[in-house]
């Protein structure tokens, strides 16, 4: 059986104006939140297990996890390993933007902002916003 495109997958294909930041909150994980602004850094970890394999290796940063993710178990395990060793983390709402601002073509949904002295003021800036956010009930 061939599986039909969905309709976003598909005005996409033909080059249809991307989604505002408004409208892809429609389609964000009930786990979602806290929900974080859009932000692009330098010297980043992307993808599931490497970000994982640096969680466990004791990594510092701040993480970012895309909400329009599915399955949801391919990446519900990170922000507890986050909580666990007091990790700071965070929502978007599109994968396709997470990794554009990874610097990537390809969509990711799950990246780590190492700090870094080449952008560490504006590091402390997304860390302290990320850190403000509402925990999860």
């Amino acid at each position: 059986m061939a599986r039909e495109k969905q309709p976003e997958a598909a005005a996409e294909a033909e080059g249809a104006p991307e989604r505002s930041y408004r409208e892809q909150l429609d389609y964000l994980n009930p786990i979602a939140q806290p929900l974080a602004s859009p932000a692009k850094h330098k010297q980043i970890r992307r993808g599931v297990k490497e970000v994982q394999k640096f969680i466990n290796k004791g990594e510092k940063g701040i993480t970012v996890l895309a909400g329009d993710t599915l399955p949801i178990d391919v990446y519900c395990h990170i922000p507890i390993m986050c909580e666990d060793r007091s990790l700071p983390y965070a929502y978007v709402p599109s994968k396709s933007d997470l990794g554009a601002a990874a610097g990537s073509k390809r969509p990711t949904c799950v990246i780590m902002i190492k700090p870094h002295e080449e952008y560490q003021e504006t590091y402390d800036e997304c860390l302290e916003e990320v850190e403000a956010l509402p925990l999860p009930l």
